[in-house]
């Protein structure tokens, strides 16, 4: 990370810091980021005009007032509505408005202004190709709550703050190489992420989780067709994999919270991924999946789903996500319901990684009957990575990486499943355990030795106490039971105790104890007392 990027992840916390009051980290967060993704829509429609304009030699602040005032606005609002996907007037833009709080006197409550802004940014792509990624983007920023101040006032200087403090930062967005408001973005969702405890799960997986998840899945590929997150959160995973490879043709999420949805669409339109590549869903996936992601097939699935969460079985009949197992995944556990899901959605070619708690290893009845049938009838499991525990937010379980390819049968491994134990190679950072870049990449690179047996010297993909290639008679013989420690054996065996030095020792502390009593003995006789012995 270079020091501007540093300095400017800084400058947002402290923004952050100063102005979010008694306000919970999850509260606080909706402002701010609304904020900057209203400022970055504000200055990517501000470029966009400008460009448009340019052969009239006339910039976006002069149209209004204009003599053609209303064939250029609507000219620029067909343009940008297919180019951006949403419009702003001159006098909405983030800078605008900032200016205008700014000014003091009447001019100076803009909260009413504002909110109009927000709603007509919304309303400006009703009917348009975009409406589904804009609508209600900014329902989590209520500017009438009394979270920002007792009085109208209170709450609009609050908001003139923030609007001013973000206004004197450079983004940098017109440079078409930069992503360092992304990468900000990024930056402040997992701050917030690391103050929101037990919620954070909801919508952030840690970067140095999604950075194995996504070399896992984009293993041999530069290209990807298509990626899909059954459980987006913020689509920070999504994004994380197109950081890995040239180019992802499309992106595809789900997503539950409705707060979380707004973000990861926010999060996308912040990377500069055009509304028409990206398509983020609003619903309960195992129960109501995406009608238009069903009819899909996907190159690379990535997910960390909710832990062990509730689910309930009763509400699909015959769904074909489930039915070849002949086993649901129990009530009160999700987890394979959610794999039986990647794996239907999963293309021929593809490969998905995802996070589970270490239960789905071991866990018996319908769990263990699903494990089978993934190993034994179908043979998809590619391969296990046990995970140190206490390295996401809100929860200190040890949890595991299943991958899984849709078609491994005419793989050079199709007879073998790789397991990794990583559980003991992690940093302590404070209260949390850390994943450094060494492990991440001894991570990956024995997953990907073990995919390339023409590569594999023999000692890479199976490593002492680390990790170990099975075959799948020793997998059966096990009973399809995938609990790490049956395959990757970690036992330190002690040092033999050598007694005849033991006593030696014990014998020479013997004679310097009696010296040292000696030596008392001469002080206590000098003082005329009794020795304490």
């Amino acid at each position: 990370m270079s020091e501007n990027q540093q300095q400017l992840h800084q400058t947002l916390w402290n923004i952050a810091n100063d102005l979010r009051g008694n306000m919970d980290a999850d509260d606080f967060r909706d402002y701010i980021l609304g904020f900057i993704f209203y400022k970055y829509l504000s200055r990517k429609m501000t470029l966009h005009a400008n460009k448009a304009l340019a052969p009239d030699g006339l910039t976006y602040d002069q149209v209004m007032g204009h003599e053609q005032e209303e064939a250029l606005i609507d000219a620029l609002r067909t343009d940008a509505l297919d180019a951006l996907g949403y419009f702003l007037k001159p006098t909405e833009l983030f800078s605008e408005l900032a200016q205008r709080g700014n000014s003091g006197g009447v001019n100076k409550f803009i909260l009413e202004d504002l909110q109009k802004v927000l709603t007509s940014i919304e309303q400006s792509t009703m009917g348009s190709e975009s409406e589904d990624d804009f609508g209600n983007l900014f329902e989590d920023l209520d500017l009438t709550s009394s979270k920002l101040g007792k009085t109208e006032e209170a709450k609009n200087e609050l908001i003139v703050k923030i609007l001013n403090r973000l206004e004197a930062i450079n983004f940098d967005v017109e440079n078409a190489e930069s992503d360092i408001l992304g990468d900000a973005y990024e930056y402040l969702i997992g701050q917030f992420a690391s103050g929101a405890g037990k919620k954070a799960g909801e919508f952030y997986t840690p970067q140095q989780v999604s950075k194995i998840l996504a070399q896992l899945v984009t293993t041999d590929k530069d290209r990807l067709k298509s990626v899909y997150d059954p459980t987006c959160g913020s689509g920070s995973l999504l994004l994380r994999v197109a950081k890995e490879v040239n180019e992802v043709g499309a992106f595809y999420g789900q997503e539950s919270n409705p707060t979380t949805y707004n973000l990861a669409r926010m999060n996308m339109i912040m990377h500069d991924v055009h509304y028409k590549r990206f398509d983020i869903y609003n619903e309960d996936t195992l129960v109501n999946p995406s009608p238009v992601h069903s009819e899909l097939k996907f190159e690379a699935i990535v997910a960390n789903p909710p832990f062990s969460a509730k689910w309930n079985p009763d509400a699909i009949i015959s769904d074909e996500r489930f039915s070849p197992y002949g086993k649901m995944a129990p009530k009160s556990k999700a987890d394979f319901a959610f794999v039986q899901h990647m794996i239907y959605q999963l293309d021929t070619n593809g490969t998905m990684a995802c996070v589970l708690p270490h239960g789905v290893l071991f866990r018996g009845a319908a769990e263990g009957h699903i494990r089978k049938y993934l190993i034994a009838d179908t043979n998809q499991l590619d391969a296990v990575i046990g995970l140190p525990a206490n390295i996401f937010y809100g929860t200190g379980i040890p949890t595991c990486i299943l991958v899984l390819k849709k078609d491994r049968n005419t793989s050079a491994r199709s007879n073998n499943i790789l397991f990794i134990d990583a559980s003991n190679h992690f940093e302590k950072v404070k209260t949390q355990n850390v994943l450094l870049p060494e492990h991440i990449d001894k991570i990956v690179s024995t997953y990907r030795t073990y995919c390339h047996p023409e590569l594999d010297s023999g000692s890479q993909a199976t490593q002492d106490k680390y990790s170990y290639m099975a075959s799948l008679d020793e997998v059966k013989e096990n009973d399809y039971n995938l609990n790490i420690p049956r395959y990757v054996d970690t036992f330190e065996e002690e040092e033999p105790v050598d007694l005849q030095a033991v006593s030696q020792q014990l014998q020479q502390l013997e004679k310097e104890m009696e010296t040292t009593d000696d030596v008392l003995s001469g002080f206590c006789k000098e003082l005329g007392i009794n020795t304490p012995f």
